[in-house]
């Protein structure tokens, strides 16, 4: 009688997946800062960087769907790497949006950017903790919310300063974009959230 052996698939390396996509993600919004800072053609970058985003996401979500177990749960996966593609499709539509109002980037939008382009950063260097130093991982993703916050600053200060331009249309489409990206902090800071709770749960 032939025995039969069954053997786990082995458990994807998520972790590297994860850190693939946010690679990829800090370099769209390091092309998103440079836009912003008046290099209008790093707009094509930013769009590269989201196709490439979604690719590294969509294998990212295949592996967690067709694996046996995972080191993280996959509920938590899902959400950081959808949190990450939420912030770079803002900054591709942002690019757009902006082309389409050919209203060019002012200095409250650059500076917004960077705070993003920084929050992105933490939460790469909290990735490299997951799994291994949940401490790390939450001071990492506490240090990104603190870069939102000091970006919530600048959206007020540059909505009030509005108030002293006379063409309505700059205006309404300046308050769009602007709007826009504190969207993209909200995703910044969901990133973040979800990756201190999923540390605790490690811890």
């Amino acid at each position: 009688m032939k025995r039969h052996r069954w053997f786990l698939p082995e458990a994807p390396d998520v972790y590297a997946m994860l850190r693939a996509q946010s690679s990829v993600t800090l370099e769209g919004m390091a092309a998103f800062t440079e836009w912003t800072a008046g290099d209008l053609d790093r707009q094509s970058n930013v769009r590269d960087a989201e196709h490439d985003a979604d690719q590294e996401r969509r294998t990212l979500i295949e592996a967690v769907r067709d694996a046996f177990t995972t080191p993280l749960p996959s509920e938590d996966l899902f959400e950081i790497s959808q949190g990450m593609d939420e912030v770079i499709n803002g900054a591709k539509n942002l690019v757009r949006e902006a082309a389409l109002m050919g209203v060019i980037p002012d200095p409250a939008m650059e500076d917004m950017a960077r705070l993003l382009e920084q929050g992105m950063r933490e939460l790469d260097h909290a990735f490299d903790h997951l799994g291994t130093d949940p401490v790390q991982a939450t001071d990492l993703a506490d240090a990104a919310i603190k870069t939102q916050r000091r970006l919530e600053r600048v959206y007020r200060r540059a909505m009030s300063e509005l108030i002293e331009v006379r063409d309505l249309r700059e205006v309404l489409a300046r308050q769009e974009l602007y709007r826009r990206m504190t969207r993209m902090s909200d995703d910044v800071v969901a990133v973040a959230d979800r990756v201190w709770y999923s540390s605790v749960k490690e811890a």
